[in-house]
C-alpha cells in the first residue's frame, strides 16, 4: 500500500471545505477525480474515512487521526523541497576542510566566521593535518578544501591562492642572538631548536635551509602546536621559528624576543586545494570563493 501526498492533500481539502463538490472547486480539479481518489484511500486504508450526510460531508475518527497526519506529512515534505533548494544554492551543506596550523591560527577563525555570518545553516568541519596529508586527502575525495604552506608537488589538484605570510625566529629574553649584529638564519644553527611535529610545513622549510648552509638542525623537542613551541623556547630549552604575526601573540604572553628572518625562504604562500572546483557541492563553492576574495 502506498499513499501518495496528492490523494492526501485531496483529502485535506474534502474536510476542510465540507463538501466534495466545494473541494473539488478549491482545488481545480473534477469532483470525480476527488471521489475516486478518496474511495482509493479508503480501500487501501481498508476503514471508512468519510461519513456523507445531506448536509455534505464529516470525518470518522479514523478520518480526523488521518488529516492530522496527513497534514504533518504533507508539511514534512514541503520542508524537504524547502531544504533540498537551499542545499542546491548553497544556504545549507557540509563541507570538510582541512587545513594547516599556520593557517587555522592566523587566518581561518575570522575567514570562517565571516562566511557563516553570510550563510548560518551550513556547517564547516575543519581538521589540521600536515601539508602532505591535505593535499593527498584531497586528491582521494576524502576533504573537500585543503588549505596549505608553500607549493604542492606534482598532484592532481586545482590550486587557488589564499594568503601570505612570514616566519620569524623566537628566543628568550636574554638569549645571545637577540642583539647579534647582521644576523642571518645560519647564525641560529649553533643552537638548539624547539621544532613542530613531525611532517609539519615550517620544519620542512627548517631543514631545507639547513640543507643549503651544509647544516642541520639540532632539534632538541617537537611540539604538536605554537602554545607549547613557545612554552618550551620561554623555558630556556631552545629556539623555534612561527608566522611573525603568531609570534608577535605570544610575544605578549611570554617574555620572548622576536628575530625577523631575511632569507627569501621566510615568505610564505598559503594556497587553497580542491581536487575540481566544477565538481564541488554549492556550499564548497561558496566557501572556497569566499576565502579566495581574502587573500592578502
Amino acid at each position: 500500500m502506498r499513499l501518495d501526498p496528492t490523494s492526501l492533500k485531496l483529502f485535506i481539502s474534502v474536510v476542510e471545505q465540507g463538501t466534495i463538490a466545494a473541494a473539488a472547486e478549491h482545488e481545480h480539479i473534477a469532483a470525480a477525480a476527488i471521489s475516486k481518489r478518496i474511495s482509493e484511500l479508503e480501500d487501501n486504508l481498508k476503514i471508512r474515512l468519510l461519513i456523507r450526510t445531506n448536509k455534505g460531508i464529516r470525518p470518522t475518527p479514523a478520518g480526523v487521526a488521518l488529516s492530522t497526519m496527513a497534514r504533518r506529512a504533507l508539511h514534512e515534505l514541503d520542508e524537504i523541497s524547502v531544504q533540498m533548494r537551499d542545499y542546491s544554492r548553497g544556504l545549507r551543506g557540509f563541507i570538510r576542510v582541512y587545513a594547516n596550523i599556520s593557517a587555522i591560527t592566523q587566518f581561518l577563525p575570522q575567514d570562517i566566521k565571516l562566511f557563516l555570518n553570510d550563510y548560518p545553516n551550513v556547517q564547516v568541519d575543519l581538521e589540521e593535518k600536515i601539508t602532505s596529508t591535505i593535499i593527498k586527502s584531497v586528491a582521494e575525495n576524502a576533504a573537500d578544501v585543503g588549505i596549505f604552506s608553500g607549493d604542492a608537488p606534482d598532484t592532481d589538484v586545482e590550486i587557488r591562492p589564499y594568503r601570505e605570510d612570514t616566519l620569524a625566529l623566537v628566543v628568550p629574553a636574554d638569549h645571545p642572538l637577540r642583539d647579534k649584529p647582521g644576523f642571518r638564519f645560519a647564525d641560529a644553527l649553533e643552537h638548539d631548536f624547539i621544532g613542530l611535529h613531525r611532517g609539519s610545513a615550517i620544519n620542512r622549510i627548517l631543514s631545507a635551509a639547513a640543507d643549503d648552509e651544509k647544516r642541520n638542525i639540532r632539534l632538541k623537542v617537537q611540539v604538536t602546536g605554537f602554545d607549547a613551541l613557545c612554552f618550551m623556547v620561554n623555558s630556556g630549552l631552545g629556539i623555534g621559528v612561527l608566522p611573525l604575526d603568531i609570534a608577535r601573540r605570544y610575544s605578549v604572553m611570554f617574555d620572548l624576543r622576536i628575530i625577523p628572518l631575511a632569507e627569501p625562504w621566510a615568505r610564505r604562500k598559503i594556497q587553497i586545494c580542491v581536487r575540481s572546483f566544477d565538481s564541488l557541492p554549492t556550499a564548497a563553492k561558496l566557501f572556497v570563493n569566499h576565502l579566495s576574495r581574502g587573500q592578502a
